[in-house]
């Protein structure tokens, strides 16, 4: 049995991983209070979502090669003084324009941060507990959807959304100090070069594994970025019954991380399979469910318990598949994982503005389903065929 005290390092990065996931969808609730402040339409403000997320793609390479030699814990404290600034001006913004230049400086920090986090995750977890320090890690994710972007919007409803940006600095300036006195020295290890790169893409395995982050992640965002307007127009929900059904789905992601945490080490390469299908079940299940608010809830359950599986299981692939260059890794998955953020609200963007935006869900159901046939040939020829064989992390 682990002691609390060796778990407090990996906690604290599940709050780190609370604070930034929190901003990264924070617009996602606020996107109608952002787009009548600046006089833009819902698909205008969208781009907030996109440009981040492509800003992440873009940074997250080049800026993790150029820290990779950096010590972790001072790494850490940079990434958090460019977070915490960069929400400070989101606070004062006159402009959309202003708004959106201090979303980029955020985008720079995340981009770093979930380069190393799941590295560092499994670094400093105690002996015989990495998959378990991934879903603690997870956990914060979860976490920011369960009570971050629900509150969020909450106090974006009742104090404006500018306030929700400010009280996440303040967070992030807790969590670093937490962090600054909990980490042990994380010298560079494993990190990766522009060498090590031209290595990583030699891996058959690994580029499918990016491939389908690209595909799958682009078909989630593509209702999710448009489930708050969704909800509001298609379901004709109230904005408190829109706030606890992105409750129910935050939730939803701890049980999911709970499940990871138990069935992993078990069948992984299924899990991949399975959690992309799921994915696919419940995009294509959004407007059907619309019926009903019971029948949303039970659909935005099943989503997010999908949705956090494949996060979790795809993380710890890449490590698997990469243990001499985690970071570099790390950096090319988070870099996709954001072209797909950043494709999949463009995507309900045109959906919404030039069909229905009841559309969103079977738009990204088709883009979905794609991504579980290849995940069906990859299953097939990686890891089965070609001794590609998924296990546990060593310890």
């Amino acid at each position: 049995m682990k002691s609390l005290k060796e778990w407090l390092p990996v906690i604290g990065m599940a709050f780190a991983a609370f604070v930034f996931n929190t901003t990264e969808f924070a617009p996602i609730g606020l996107l109608t209070d952002i787009a009548a402040d600046f006089k833009k339409s819902e698909a205008q403000t969208g781009l907030l979502i996109t440009i981040y997320a492509w800003v992440v793609a873009i940074a997250s390479l080049p800026l993790m090669l150029l820290c990779a030699r950096m010590e972790g814990r001072k790494l850490l404290g940079i990434l958090f003084i460019l977070f915490i600034g960069s929400h400070v001006l989101s606070y004062f913004a006159t402009s959309f324009s202003i708004l959106m230049i201090s979303r980029i400086g955020v985008a720079c920090a995340h981009s770093v941060f979930w380069s190393v986090a799941s590295p560092y995750a499994v670094r400093i977890a105690p002996r015989g507990s990495k998959s378990i320090a991934l879903g603690v890690l997870s956990g914060g994710t979860s976490i920011a959807m369960v009570l971050g972007l629900p509150l969020g919007r909450m106090i974006g409803l009742h104090a404006g959304w500018r306030m929700t940006f400010l009280i996440i600095a303040m967070a992030a300036t807790v969590v670093m100090a937490l962090l600054m006195y909990l980490l042990p020295p994380l010298p560079s290890k494993n990190s990766g070069s522009i060498r090590s790169l031209l290595g990583l893409l030699k891996r058959p395995a690994l580029l499918w594994l990016y491939l389908l982050t690209a595909i799958t992640i682009t078909a989630h965002f593509t209702g999710y970025s448009y489930i708050e307007p969704f909800m509001h127009q298609v379901a004709g929900l109230s904005s408190d019954y829109i706030t606890m059904i992105l409750l129910l789905f935050g939730l939803a992601g701890i049980c999911g991380s709970l499940l990871f945490s138990k069935y992993n080490d078990k069948n992984p390469a299924n899990l991949m399979v399975l959690a992309i299908g799921c994915i696919t079940i419940a995009l294509l299940l959004l407007y059907p469910s619309a019926i009903h608010p019971y029948s949303l809830i039970a659909l935005c359950l099943f989503w997010g318990i999908s949705i956090t599986l494949f996060n979790l299981v795809f993380q710890l692939v890449v490590i698997q598949l990469a243990p001499d260059a985690t970071a570099v890794a790390m950096s090319i998955y988070s870099g996709i994982y954001n072209v797909g953020i950043g494709s999949g609200a463009l995507v309900g963007g045109l959906v919404s503005t030039h069909a229905n935006i009841a559309d969103i869900g079977i738009a990204g159901a088709a883009i979905a389903f794609f991504s579980f046939l290849f995940s069906l040939l990859f299953l097939r020829s990686y890891l089965r065929k070609r001794d590609y064989k998924i296990t546990k992390i060593q310890e």
